[in-house]
Order: structure tokens, then C-alpha cells, then sequence
């Protein structure tokens, strides 16, 4: 297989340069945005990772090609370059059980004096930490309170696990279903401006046809901001995936009714502010004549806990059902997640940690995500 990576100033430049070199079948491995560097005089650029099969490759190579992903090593074989993307979104997040045990060698006495607790240093040092991470009070108390549970078991070697095992246990998270059904999945992504809900929905669907090996269908609503059709339009040419847009609402049926054979359709709603409840209800429009398998809420984690739960119950009206939370690599503190999730009681369903189609993103998981809080740290 060909690989190459091809570079412009915009992604339609960048597309119409695969395509000369490459031709209508190059397949499209991953997408990136580099960043620009005004010392050294670089521009923002986007980047377009392609590939092509060589003359006598065989059909079953052929085939597999589709299920290709960014950042290819010519020297890996497509079976395993698809094994470790699956890994990236699926298993990594899949930690280790953080959940102490029973048999933790030689428990400390934790037993009051003077109306104090032998690990009241460890204890103020975990408090401590929570603040800095942006944990609510409220929660915070209920953690000690769990711990106080365990006394007879904590040791200064064991009060981390035992503290993230409390923190996992107040997060809910929940799997995203991907595979063939006996009708279309309709799944809609709504959220406010800027958090990145064409870039997840991008994410989604490439995951749902490489490794799911799906038919799938996007439907753009966003027909408002500047750029943001094509920008799907754009993606959709270039990983094979069918698109529509809807202008107005009463369009919807029609467009669900071409996209009837597919095994799932994703929807890109506009982006809207919170506070502005009539351009809510306009994109709502879009989706109450439609049936719709799933609604998520796609936030940014670099929103402060107060936004995010405002923002949460200014898009209530679309009863949704999971969160995305984007940008965890850019947040300097992650509390926020499990403030919201504690106080709504509504499941994570995914993160994203940067904008590269389809690596960045993550399935949803308690242990993964108290460690993240706790830590502030995302493996690569």
C-alpha cells in the first residue's frame, strides 16, 4: 500500500491534492490540524494521512484497506493497525480494577485518638488534592465518608486505591452499541458552539464503519455556521460516508427515508448558547419528527462546573441520554466531569483528547476517568 501524508492551508486544498495524486480510490486514513507556530512563521495547516493499493493486491487486501486507520506504519499489517486503534478507543480505557482488596498486606489501626484518625495527614493530603482537581465539597465529603467505611483496612500504601475506588464508584458510564440491527440506529449529537461536535461525529462514524465494519449515513443540520458543511461534506467524500443536509425541519423524514438501508445514521445538529432558548428549539425542530435511538450532549471539560451544569439544563428539552466530554487534554483540572455526572446522574458515554479522526476519543470508564480526575494524567 501507498501512504502519504498531504499538507495545505486548507482541508479542501489538502483534499484536492490526495485526490491528484491518488485518484478517487485512495482511502482516507486520519485528519489532523498543525497548530501554527508564529516564531517560527509556520501557519495553521491541516494534514490528510491517505493510502492506496498497490497494482495485484488482492481483493481480501482490498477489502481490508477500508478498515484502515491514521497514522499507518507501512510496515504493520492492516490486521494489526486495526487491532490498535480498537485498543485506543476501547481498551484503554479498560484500567486495571483500582478497587483495593481484603487482602492488602498488614492494615494500619485506624482507631480515634484524641478524637483523630492515625492517617489524618494522608486523609488532609487527599482532601487537598480533590480541591485542586475542582471536586465539589459535597462530594469530596462523601468520599471521607466511604473511606471511613474501610478504616480497619486503610494503610498509607493503600489509601490512593482506596480513594480512587470511592471516586469510581460515584461516576456512571455507560457502552455505545455498534453493530448491525434489524432497523437504522438514528443517533443525534447536540451540544453548544465550539466543543467539537462535528470532529466527535466524525470520530464515531469512521469508528462505526472501520471496526464495526457498519453502513453508515450523516445528516448535517448545521447549516448555519460558516464552513461547517463543508467541513462534513469534505470528511464524508474522503472516508467514503454518505451525507445529507437537512435546511429545514420538515425535510427530515424525507432524508431518513433515503438513508432507510443503513445500519446507523449519525445527525449533526448546529451548535447553539445555552442561553438562547428559541435557537434551541429551532434545532429541535430538526429531530421531534424523526425516531431517534440516541441523543448525547458533547461538553468541553475546560468548562467550570457551574457552565456545564447550566448548559445541561438548557439542552434537557432534547432528552438526552449520555455525555461526551471533549478536550480532556486541554483541561487543566477534571472534577468538573464528576461534578456533573454525580448531580445529574446521567452516564459518560465517550472522551475526546485531541482532533485526530478516529484516535482521539475514548470509550467511557469509571475507573479511567477517576484516575483521570485524580491525576490529571492521559496515557498516550
Amino acid at each position: 500500500m501507498q501512504i502519504k501524508k498531504f499538507v495545505a492551508q486548507t482541508l479542501r486544498e489538502a483534499t484536492e491534492k490526495m485526490k491528484d495524486e491518488f485518484g478517487t480510490e485512495a482511502v482516507i486514513l486520519g485528519t489532523r490540524v498543525i497548530e501554527a507556530d508564529l516564531k517560527l512563521g509556520i501557519k495553521k495547516m491541516f494534514e490528510i494521512t491517505a493510502g492506496i493499493e498497490d497494482e495485484g493486491e488482492s481483493e481480501a487486501k482490498v477489502k481490508s484497506l477500508s478498515k484502515s486507520k491514521i497514522n499507518l506504519h507501512p510496515q504493520k499489517s492492516f490486521e494489526e493497525e486495526l487491532n490498535e486503534i480498537n485498543n485506543k478507543i476501547y481498551s484503554k480505557a479498560k484500567t486495571p480494577s483500582i478497587k483495593a482488596s481484603s487482602s492488602d498486606k498488614q492494615p494500619a489501626k485506624i482507631e480515634p485518638k484524641g478524637g483523630k484518625l492515625e492517617l489524618e495527614s494522608e486523609l488532609k493530603e487527599i482532601i487537598n488534592t480533590l480541591v485542586q482537581k475542582e471536586v465539589q465539597k459535597t462530594i469530596i465529603t462523601e468520599v471521607l465518608d466511604q473511606l471511613k467505611k474501610y478504616q480497619h483496612l486503610l494503610t498509607r500504601e493503600n489509601l490512593e486505591s482506596y480513594t480512587l475506588s470511592c471516586l469510581s464508584s460515584l461516576l456512571s458510564t455507560s457502552d455505545f452499541e455498534l453493530k448491525p440491527q434489524k432497523k437504522t440506529k438514528t443517533v443525534v449529537l447536540i451540544g453548544p458552539t465550539g466543543v467539537g461536535k462535528t470532529t466527535s461525529i466524525a470520530k464515531l462514524a469512521l469508528i462505526a464503519k472501520i471496526i464495526h465494519n457498519l453502513d453508515v449515513g450523516l445528516i448535517s443540520v448545521d447549516t448555519y455556521r460558516l464552513g461547517a458543511l463543508d467541513q462534513l461534506r469534505i470528511f464524508s467524500e474522503v472516508s467514503h460516508i454518505d451525507m445529507l443536509a437537512a435546511y429545514e425541519p420538515h425535510e427530515m423524514p424525507e432524508l431518513m427515508k433515503k438513508f432507510s438501508k443503513k445500519d446507523i445514521v449519525f445527525i449533526d445538529t448546529a451548535g447553539r448558547s445555552p442561553q438562547n432558548v428559541n435557537q434551541l428549539k429551532k434545532n429541535l425542530e430538526f429531530v421531534k419528527n424523526i425516531s431517534v435511538d440516541e441523543t448525547m450532549l458533547v461538553l468541553s471539560a475546560t468548562s467550570s462546573t457551574r457552565n456545564l451544569i447550566d448548559t445541561a439544563g438548557k439542552f434537557k428539552m432534547f432528552n438526552y441520554g449520555s455525555y461526551i466530554f471533549s478536550k480532556i487534554d486541554e483541561s487543566v483540572a477534571h472534577g468538573n466531569i464528576l461534578n456533573l455526572v454525580s448531580s445529574t446522574g446521567i452516564p459518560v458515554v465517550f472522551l475526546t483528547n485531541g482532533q485526530v479522526i478516529p484516535d482521539d476519543i475514548i470509550a467511557a470508564d469509571s475507573d479511567f476517568i477517576a484516575k483521570l480526575i485524580y491525576s490529571d494524567k492521559i496515557s498516550k
